[in-house]
């Protein structure tokens, strides 16, 4: 059953064509995913799909009935609302009865009544899956006002909302953008379910592969479309490249011979050759069209490193009663190449600030090689000033930049090299898309030759092209590498061992260590799983996939040893002698008195109540008193009355 269908839809911005009649659809369980450079026009073409911008052309058709959620890669949440009137904020009806619900939980106010809407409503299986939602997206501060959360806590909240909808069909712009690992593995086995219809953009290439069942490419205003996975789509598209190289070659070639044979013609063509002369014109269009521009990255010389390059000693850091760090000491060698894990609020981006001088330390010391040149590149970003071009940008970090063998290129080259065009250079920074930012930002770090790279989820809002190359100069840079990512495909690609930021987990602790572990970490090449504990951090030796296998071998022996601890457990509860022991038989006995004393309570409370002229903040307070009184004698009843059959 076809959902929604994109007719022949252009859209231009000025003199700018994003795409030109293109045409497409989603049938009900389908799971699509959009891929194309920065710029191309992704966003503005969901935006098309769910009506917030029109098409200069073409139309999109939704079936009746059909209700869409949409995740919007920028949030438009009202900064004054709290989480929880965001999350609820629906004209669906169960919504609405739930969120008075919620509100009568954090207040106490009309709890009873709250209750009995909910059950009327048959609402509880809802009110538990959105409890499920909230806490794997870690949303716990209910009553927050939007306004006061970071840019990840907004786009957790925005992402909540869309999901709790449970609309026939989702449309999601970067949904893992600002997500931890963990969340992001849940997300995908929650979309992965036959009932959701998916149309998305992602740059998370394990995304894809897992979800996706159609990968639609925008490249120079048109639409490719390959059926299956992304590893499908990689194989497909680089036939569809190679053949559109050997067609560009032959149309050269059979250009130069009708060339000549147009020369050879006299000035009166006659009528019979005009065919001819016609396909040249279009044999000239494709035989000069351009071959496809890739993103460089300059060979830059690195600055040398010297014996000492970063030595962590006894590092400490709290905010309040919370530790994050505690005595951890880390030497770095050269090529380390070193992932930091852990789940939001672990602490990550304070440990890089503690690497950089950003953030004092509590205690203990960071010591810098004296040749040592950091290029961090942080998650904020960078905020350009509304006045300054693409060119000043990159000029104000340097003119030119030193290349290898004594060649050098100017800040427009490298402009170039990174697919901004010289008619691009005068534009205002302010203006470019999310991810043209990201690519200038990645740019004015690599323009200052570092030889350590520290690097904050730098995969954010880039599209997949920019992440290859990026990947490919990762992988050829000879100097030491920290990143932070929750691109799970990227940390596999270019780490040796991993930080994990999680108190918890142990790897393989008990395994032996190899010989030459070395000072502060694990030796690079050592047997995968190997970990070594400090400082609530674990140094564990492999890629991210090396510690997913590790966490659920850990899991699986927990599961174990918790099964071994409860046979013991469930063979003296068998053995237990029938009827009530000593301790159930007092407990009775306190139950019978304590019952009826909190019912004389409840009731001189309700005669309190209801007295005339009852000062409104005593009201509340008994109310309160009231609803709590009500719960407490439930709950003991219940107890009194399993005991009493005993």
């Amino acid at each position: 059953m076809n959902y929604l269908s994109a007719e022949k839809l252009s859209k231009s911005f000025g003199l700018k064509p994003l795409f030109e009649g293109i045409s497409f659809g989603l049938d009900a369980g389908d799971k699509k995913a959009l891929i194309a450079k920065n710029g191309a026009g992704k966003s503005t073409l969901m935006q098309v799909l769910v009506g917030r911008e029109p098409a200069d052309a073409g139309r999109v058709i939704l079936k009746n009935g059909i209700s869409v959620a949409y995740l919007d890669q920028s949030d438009t949440l009202n900064e004054n609302m709290t989480v929880l009137e965001t999350i609820y904020d629906t004209s669906r009806p169960i919504m609405r009865t739930l969120a008075r619900y919620e509100e009568a939980m954090v207040s106490g106010k009309g709890v009873d009544q709250a209750i009995a809407d909910v059950e009327a409503a048959n609402a509880w299986d809802y009110e538990r899956k959105i409890k499920s939602i909230l806490t794997r997206l870690g949303i716990t501060h209910l009553g927050a006002r939007v306004g006061s959360l970071s840019g990840g806590e907004r786009k957790r909240v925005a992402l909540a909302h869309t999901l709790i909808e449970e609309a026939d069909v989702l449309i999601l712009d970067e949904p893992t953008n600002h997500l931890d690992l963990d969340m992001i593995e849940w997300l995908e086995s929650y979309l992965q379910r036959e009932s959701i219809t998916l149309f998305l953009v992602t740059h998370d290439r394990y995304f894809l592969e897992t979800i996706c069942d159609e990968i639609l490419e925008l490249d120079d205003g048109k639409l490719y479309t390959y059926h299956g996975n992304y590893s499908n789509f990689l194989e497909k598209k680089a036939e569809r490249i190679e053949s559109e190289r050997k067609s560009v070659d032959a149309a050269q070639n059979k250009m130069r011979r009708e060339l000549e044979w147009i020369r050879k013609q006299p000035k009166a063509r006659t009528t019979k050759a005009k065919y001819r002369v016609d396909a040249f014109e279009d044999l000239k269009v494709r035989a000069t069209a351009k071959k496809k521009e890739e993103l460089k990255t300059p060979d830059t010389e690195m600055s040398r490193m010297g014996g000492k390059i970063l030595e962590i000693d006894n590092l400490s850091k709290s905010f309040g009663e919370r530790q994050i760090i505690r005595n951890f000491s880390y030497k770095f060698l050269k090529g380390d190449r070193i992932g930091v894990i852990g789940k939001n609020g672990a602490g990550k981006s304070t440990f890089l600030n503690l690497l950089t001088g950003l953030e004092k330390p509590d205690g203990g010391s960071v010591a810098v090689g004296e040749n040592t040149i950091f290029g961090y590149y942080r998650q904020s970003g960078l905020d350009f000033r509304k006045d300054v071009t693409i060119l000043d940008v990159v000029r104000d970090v340097a003119e030119s930049i030193p290349l290898a063998r004594g060649k050098s290129l100017t800040a427009a080259q490298l402009l170039e090299q990174f697919l901004f065009p010289p008619g691009m250079h005068r534009q205002l920074a302010a203006r470019l898309s999310g991810g043209e930012k990201r690519r200038l930002y990645l740019l004015t770090i690599l323009m200052k030759n570092p030889n350590f790279l520290i690097l904050d989820e730098p995969t954010n809002d880039l599209d997949i092209a920019t992440i290859d190359v990026l990947e490919d100069y990762l992988q050829n840079f000879a100097g030491c590498l920290v990143v932070v990512s929750h691109d799970r495909y990227f940390m596999d690609k270019l780490t040796q061992h991993l930080f994990v930021l999680d108190r918890e987990f142990k790897g393989f602790a008990d395994a032996p260590l190899p010989t030459g572990s070395r000072e502060g970490g694990i030796q690079a090449g050592s047997s995968p799983g190997a970990s070594m504990h400090t400082g609530y951090i674990t140094d564990f030796n492999g890629n991210y996939s090396d510690y997913l296998a590790a966490k659920e071998v850990q899991e699986k022996s927990a599961v174990a040893e918790q099964k071994k601890e409860q046979k013991p457990r469930e063979r003296r509860e068998r053995e237990k002698p029938k009827g009530p022991t000593m301790s159930e038989v007092k407990e009775r006995e306190r139950l019978e008195k304590e019952i009826p004393a909190l019912e004389a309570k409840l009731v001189d409370l309700m005669a309190e109540l209801a007295q005339p002229g009852l000062a409104f903040e005593r009201a509340a307070v008994v109310g309160r008193e009231i609803d709590f009184l009500n719960k407490d004698i439930e709950e003991k009843s219940n107890r009194f009355l399993a005991l009493v059959e005993n």
